[in-house]
């Protein structure tokens, strides 16, 4: 088929969006090889874009000498993996690894500690420029969301797949981070094709192709397949996707009443899940794993200052405020104590979430010791729609958005706010 239908192009460049043949090896208009073809292309209009790599990429467009080498963004030997870059992949390093193992694989690398209120402010405008192609725009963490472009074709004058080659190389240009397009009928497909044509990537993804695909896949490739379902499915004879397929929905529901329908429609690649639009971040946390177990109060209490005034910062950056705060400790043998408490109103202040974790702590040191602390906020809401309480969350505000301001102006380190107690067990004034 030649360049185009009355549906719309079968093929066309992604640099310079020209349509062109079905066969076409490059672009005849700028010698690109970068063509994005399908046969179901004008028809496709749910997408899922993914940032590549993003703690990663964003660290090495902020410092050139980082851009050969392989770089993993995290801390500390008893840390884990936040992100590694594609060149540290290729040494078997990965998200969520432990430090220790990551660095055994390779030991040359690059490690950069973490700067999210960074990257939420990058990931911001990532998500800005989506809200200008679709209203539908429904993210999924900082540097992912799920788009639904139907009906928008007539206010870009093209069709979805080239409005979002159009897309991902704007944020090249403008932000100079890369993102992966995925393109397909449903958010299921879409999800999958992201993850087809990785970094930079744009891959489209119709449902009859993916039931082929998806046959020979594990079951614990769908999503919300976890371990003890993968087992339970293993037991009765579905170990690949492929046996879900040939199995019949009714026979499907009757031996998995709980979620049989939704796993064998997701088997056929049916997924009639909306793109919800400001679904937004649930919890904004920060969690740090020690170089070596801690068991006294007072130095808990150093770290939980310094991880309460993280959540702030990114509570801050990202406009949001929350009445439910959370403290996280992990012992040494890896049991996970979690503790959460509501507070009236809404509140991003450092020193409101110090206080109301600091509250829960005191009880949680018993001698115990403990390999990781964590605190997060819950329960969010637009910062401009939450009040301080009183006169003294008043004060506190006002001191600590000129400490932010400060910081903005001489950097992170030009304010470093301390603790002073009149004894062990009182409450920072």
């Amino acid at each position: 088929m030649t360049a185009g239908s009355s549906d719309g192009p079968l093929c066309f460049c992604r640099d310079c969006l020209a349509d062109l043949s079905f066969t076409a090896p490059r672009c005849s208009a700028c010698g690109s090889p970068r063509l994005v073809r399908h046969r179901a292309l004008p028809a496709l209009a749910i997408a899922h874009i993914d940032c590549d790599a993003f703690y990663a990429t964003v660290e090495k467009r902020d410092n050139p000498a980082l851009a050969d080498k392989p770089v993993i963004v995290g801390g500390g030997r008893r840390g884990v993996v936040l992100a590694a870059c594609y060149t540290a992949r290729t040494y078997g390093v990965h998200s969520a690894m432990p430090m220790f193992k990551a660095l055994a694989l390779c030991p040359f690398a690059a490690v950069v500690p973490p700067d999210m209120a960074k990257y939420v402010r990058i990931g911001r405008d990532v998500r800005t420029a989506m809200q200008a192609l679709t209203p539908l725009v429904e993210p999924l963490s900082i540097d992912e969301a799920f788009l639904d472009l139907s009906g928008t074709r007539r206010v870009h004058g093209m069709i979805p797949a080239k409005v979002l080659a159009r897309f991902a190389t704007g944020i090249e240009r403008q932000l100079g981070i890369t993102v992966s397009v995925g393109l397909s009928c449903n958010k299921f497909l879409a999800k999958i094709a992201s993850d087809l044509d990785k970094p930079r990537g744009f891959a489209a993804l119709d449902q009859d192709e993916a039931r082929i695909m998806l046959a020979d896949k594990p079951v614990g490739f769908i999503f919300g397949v976890g371990p003890a379902t993968q087992q339970r499915l293993s037991e009765r004879g579905f170990r690949a996707i492929g046996d879900l397929q040939h199995a019949g929905e009714i026979e499907m529901m009757k031996q998995f009443p709980a979620d049989g329908r939704r796993l064998w429609r997701l088997a056929q690649g049916i997924d009639d899940r909306r793109v919800i639009a400001d679904r937004g971040a649930r919890t904004i946390s920060s969690e740090t794993t020690f170089e070596s177990d801690i068991r006294d109060f007072a130095t808990l209490e150093r770290l939980l200052w310094r991880l309460s005034e993280k959540v702030s910062s990114r509570l801050k950056a990202s406009e949001l405020a929350g009445s439910t705060i959370t403290l996280k400790l992990k012992t040494t043998d890896f049991r996970q104590r979690t503790r959460s408490r509501s507070i009236s109103g809404s509140t991003q202040l450092a020193s409101k979430i110090f206080a109301t974790c600091r509250e829960m702590l005191t009880k949680e040191v018993d001698g115990t010791a403990f390999r990781l602390m964590g605190t997060g906020v819950s329960a969010l809401r637009a910062a401009s729609q939450a009040g301080e309480a009183d006169m003294l969350d008043l004060r506190s505000a006002h001191a600590e958005r000129a400490m932010d301001d400060l910081r903005k102006k001489f950097g992170s380190a030009a304010v470093i706010r301390g603790l002073v107690y009149d004894g062990p067990e009182k409450p920072p004034r």
